[in-house]
């Protein structure tokens, strides 16, 4: 019985140290998903900081990208007014010219017919007063 008693005691010692084994294993298996969560926590944390990062830049690109697009269409527009306003300057001086020269032909036209008129009243009257001698002959 003795015998018994001693060899229950040492397989009770030996249940606990395995007992103390284990429990040492689940507090260090404790440990280590602590730290594999903290790990992934900042992981996940590092990740959410450079998503916001990249989104920041792309969003400044994307502005500098309209800014650019905005003042390329303000060049553009610029360019389209002064364009159509240096072909009306030219369409105005181009009516001028035509006006002037339909002027200077009227002029012409009226000093000609006036040159003639002239002629004609100057051969009208000189035929008037041109005497034709009244013979049978003609």
């Amino acid at each position: 019985m003795n015998k018994k008693d001693e060899n229950l005691i040492l397989i009770i010692n030996d249940l606990r140290e395995k007992e103390n084994q284990i429990k040492i294993k689940f507090e260090e298996q404790n440990r280590k998903e602590i730290d594999l969560k903290v790990r992934e926590d900042e992981q996940t944390i590092f990740q959410l900081r450079e998503k916001k990062r990249r989104e920041k830049a792309l969003r400044l690109i994307k502005e500098e990208e309209e800014k650019q697009k905005e003042l390329e269409y303000i060049k553009i527009k610029e360019w389209e007014d002064r364009y159509d306003k240096n072909k009306k300057e030219n369409e105005q001086r181009q009516l001028l010219r035509e006006q002037k020269l339909r002027q200077v032909e009227l002029e012409k036209l009226r000093n000609f017919e006036k040159k003639e008129d002239t002629i004609n009243n100057d051969y009208s009257s000189n035929l008037e007063s041109f005497e034709i001698p009244k013979t049978k002959e003609h």
